[in-house]
């Protein structure tokens, strides 16, 4: 049986995006026929057609799983929530505003056969000036309190193995510090340098104020909780 791969991406009032995800994302495992994959598309509460739009997906496209939070709760939520239903050994995160791209995928799960976990980071970012400066300063703090040698804490593009999920702490901005708790539960991390795309379709959700500064708030909270995070190993269970 082929290892299955579950693809997480949330969206909130992306709807043009969807179908346009979706099709990068087939052509991608085309290219991978030693894998299957489901996606598991998340829609946080959205107030467009975002709902529809993965609706009429599901329809055609057997792959998909399309999941409907009751109400806007945010990144993370909408992450934990699909990454709590994905059924494959390996898990890969997108953003849903098509700045990401899936065509990192066959190097995220080459290096998944060494490590836990790939972050990808931005070598060529196309993004707004307040996007890029808010995300440097963060960078910046969060390295400085937490020295998890992490550059771009904030690219939605990531990688895991299944047993990282259960040492993932739900909290409204864990999407950020994903690997801060994966190192800590003992697992490996490698950064991997991934695609990066201008927005074309639908509007940011981010800027300084829900970004910036919120994201420095948390760093406290999760120095603190990584002093006193717990993993514990059984023994004879890997």
């Amino acid at each position: 049986m082929k290892p299955l791969v579950s693809v997480v991406v949330p969206f909130y009032n992306e709807e043009e995006n969807v179908p346009l995800l979706a099709e990068k994302i087939a052509a991608v495992f085309q290219s991978l026929p030693d894998y299957d994959y489901e996606c598991l598309f998340v829609n946080d509460g959205s107030t467009d057609g975002t709902r529809q739009a993965l609706e009429k997906l599901q329809q055609t496209d057997t792959h998909t799983r399309p999941i409907h939070l009751v109400k806007n709760s945010g990144q993370s939520a909408a992450v934990i929530a699909g990454m709590r239903r994905a059924h494959g050994a390996y898990v890969l995160m997108l953003d849903g505003d098509l700045q990401n791209d899936p065509c990192d995928f066959p190097r995220f799960l080459e290096l998944l056969q060494e490590y836990d976990c790939v972050c990808g980071y931005r070598a060529e970012r196309h993004d707004t000036w307040v996007r890029k400066l808010s995300s440097r300063i963060a960078n910046v703090v969060r390295n400085a309190l937490l020295h998890d040698g992490i550059r771009d804490s904030g690219c939605g593009s990531k990688g895991f193995r299944r047993q990282c999920i259960e040492h993932l702490v739900a909290f409204n901005g864990m999407h950020r510090f994903l690997a801060v708790l994966i190192r800590a539960a003992g697992f490996t991390i490698v950064e991997c340098p991934v695609s990066h795309h201008p927005r074309q379709h639908g509007v940011s959700k981010y800027g300084i104020g829900n970004r910036l500064w919120r994201g420095i708030y948390d760093l406290f909270g999760v120095a603190w909780l990584r002093k006193r995070f717990v993993a514990p190993r059984v023994e004879g269970e890997e």
